[in-house]
């Protein structure tokens, strides 16, 4: 437990006396793919964290449509932080298990009293919170800012190995976007020397290019 609680940069400005009480108040989870951790709008008395294995965070809209938010990858946390000063969790969001993985639960009334009512972590608190932020300002400038030249091109830019390891039908699904406009899209980026793609997979050439795309924006 302490060894994996460690290996989380969440926690290594811990010393060996704070990771052995949050091991203290942990478990550890396996998840196969498709669980759904937790769903929007529902509190939780657990903090967790992704320790191995794929999710993604998504919203469902009027229409029971699935809105892809984001995806979370190892050793990353997957519950959603909004005010460091309440002593539950609510979750903007739902979280599925994409690959099968491993979930470290932390009991978080006991961690809010042990380390944040300490001043413990909670300057990795605000910075979850930014990185949230951003998550939701990524959101808005994909579905009602960027066209779909810049939406590519984020996605790329921001994660190209789940690009690559997505099938483009997939991908088309969560840009809202059609198959045949993300294919012009990657013939585009690969005729102005910005991109290559190599039995399938997109290596990029120009990083600074294929940013400015987006963030010129």
């Amino acid at each position: 437990m302490k060894k994996t609680i460690a290996s989380i940069d969440f926690f290594s400005s811990l010393n060996e006396e704070h990771l052995t009480l949050l091991s203290s108040i942990s478990t550890l989870h396996t998840y196969t793919k498709n669980y759904v951790v937790h769903y929007e709008k529902k509190v939780s008395s657990n903090l967790l964290f992704l320790t191995n294995g794929l999710a993604k965070a998504y919203k469902i809209d009027k229409h029971n449509n699935e809105v892809f938010l984001y995806y979370i990858h190892k050793n990353s946390i997957l519950s959603e932080i909004s005010n460091i000063k309440s002593k539950v969790l609510t979750s903007f969001s739902n979280i599925e298990i994409i690959e099968d993985a491993q979930v470290l639960s932390i009991n978080y009334q006991k961690f809010y009293d042990y380390f944040l009512s300490k001043n413990l972590l909670c300057l990795e608190f605000a910075d979850e919170v930014i990185k949230h932020s951003q998550y939701l300002q990524d959101l808005v400038n994909r579905e009602f800012i960027f066209d779909s030249v810049a939406k590519v091109a984020m996605m790329i830019a921001s994660d190209l190995d789940m690009f690559n390891k997505l099938k483009r039908h997939d991908i088309s699904l969560i840009l809202h976007i059609q198959p045949a406009t993300l294919s012009r899209v990657l013939t585009r980026l690969k005729r102005n020397n910005i991109i290559d793609i190599i039995q399938g997979k997109i290596k990029i050439i120009n990083y600074t290019a294929l940013e400015a795309i987006y963030k010129d924006l």
